[in-house]
């Protein structure tokens, strides 16, 4: 089962531009700017909250499922720079009452269009087929976001399940199986 995959996750993942770490609630600060800005959060908004609060819900949530062994999203590190650009990593998520290994992707408005999003989640998806003995890997993505589709797409998936019923909506689950990924990698 997948939620026992991710009890061993690991941070300081690399990639030719960026490095990874676990998100502490030191980051809450830098991550309310991805949080007050009304286009990067359109399709993850909490209504209730400022985006300060959003911020601090988000890094508490991750951090939840750090403890659990349920994955999370790591900080997106430049190496360049040492800037926080965002966030991306695997996590365990259940859709259609079935758990999913999920790739997820978040870049401050600042740093999109640059490859950031394309390069951490290739890095993520890499990390999950060469450390787990997993199936498939999948992004759920509002049906409106298209530039989360040009990423998934650019990860190498496709879209199986056109109607995932995540959290009581409906959203597209694309995905990429290990034989496609074995495909790609050669």
């Amino acid at each position: 089962m997948p939620d026992q995959l991710l009890m061993h996750y690991t941070d300081n993942l690399q990639s030719p531009r960026l490095t990874t770490r676990f998100v502490t609630l030191d980051d809450v600060a830098v991550w309310t700017e991805y949080c007050a800005d009304p286009i990067a959060t359109a399709f993850t908004a909490l209504p209730d909250k400022t985006p300060e609060q959003m911020a601090q819900f988000v890094i508490e949530a991750t951090l939840k499922r750090y403890a659990v062994g349920r994955g999370g999203l790591q900080a997106l590190i430049c190496r360049e720079t040492g800037a926080f650009i965002g966030q991306c990593g695997l996590f365990i998520q259940d859709v259609n009452s079935i758990p999913e290994t999920e790739v997820g992707y978040h870049l401050i408005p600042r740093y999109w269009g640059m490859g950031y999003a394309t390069e951490a989640a290739q890095l993520f998806r890499n990390y999950g087929f060469e450390q787990y003995p997993l199936d498939s890997i999948v992004s759920i993505i509002h049906p409106e976001n298209e530039a989360s589709k040009k990423v998934a797409l650019r990860n190498g998936m496709h879209l199986p399940n056109p109607d995932a019923d995540f959290r009581g909506t409906k959203y597209e689950m694309y995905r990429i199986t290990r034989k496609e990924w074995e495909k790609l990698n050669g």
